[in-house]
């Protein structure tokens, strides 16, 4: 285990870079995140954000810096960070020729979730699949396998959740679905959301970053944050028109 963590803080990122060859995806990222947090990541295409979002859940590693994740270190304590943390991203990496019933307990074994079933039966109910749960999720549409991809995600009660781009092809009575299950479980997770839809992401969030060429343009807490400013520099830096 690494050195002992900062007190209350989901994140604690420190001078983060991710090079890949001569180009730097991520240059010297710094911030911090408090427990119970959620935070939308705002940027354009190539910005860093999913170079960012990979390190915060071991699926990369930083080329320099550290980063600390539920007080453990993304490289050393990888394996057990696993355990704590879910993620919804653009793949919904479920298995097509298994029933959404059947998918939910594959992970559930994986995580060794007691009253699997039980745990199953609640997730479905939640996400408004549990009419389909016998189906094979490749008749699924995009905003089915979504729901259940967020289902899967929550299935261990993970401390801290990332969403890639969660309401991305989504219709809006998934999006509806999806609005209502984050406020439901608000309380209990610490977030992190990637979005293009500024009105979105600063409606849900407590803390806005806005990432441009791999470094911090913005970062700062929901309620210091002039909209109008905020939306400004996200035009200027990004270069690109409000989502």
């Amino acid at each position: 285990m690494g050195e002992t963590p900062l007190t209350g803080n989901a994140l604690e990122v420190r001078g983060l870079t991710r090079a890949f060859g001569a180009r730097k995806a991520l240059d010297k990222v710094d911030f911090d995140l408090p427990e119970g947090a959620f935070l939308s990541i705002f940027g354009p295409n190539g910005a860093g954000k999913t170079t960012l979002v990979k390190i915060l859940t071991t699926l990369l590693n930083p080329s320099a810096g550290s980063v600390r994740v539920c007080g453990l270190d993304v490289v050393t304590d990888a394996v057990e960070l696993r355990h704590k943390i879910g993620l919804i991203s653009h793949n919904p990496l479920l298995y097509a020729d298994l029933t959404a019933e059947e998918n939910l307990l594959f992970f559930a074994e994986m995580y060794g979730i007691p009253d699997a079933e039980e745990r199953v039966r609640e997730l479905l109910e939640s996400v408004e699949l549990d009419h389909r749960r016998l189906d094979l999720t490749r008749t699924f549409s995009r905003g089915m396998l979504q729901r259940l991809s967020i289902a899967r995600a929550l299935l261990h009660r993970p401390d801290i959740l990332f969403l890639d781009e969660p309401y991305s092809g989504l219709d809006p009575h998934a999006m509806d679905i999806l609005d209502t299950l984050i406020a439901q479980i608000r309380g209990e997770h610490t977030f992190v959301m990637i979005s293009h839809d500024l009105s979105k992401g600063l409606e849900l969030c407590s803390h806005a970053l806005i990432l441009a060429n791999g470094k911090v343009v913005m970062f700062d807490e929901r309620d210091a944050i002039d909209e109008a400013a905020f939306r400004e520099t996200y035009r200027a830096t990004v270069g690109m028109g409000v989502a």
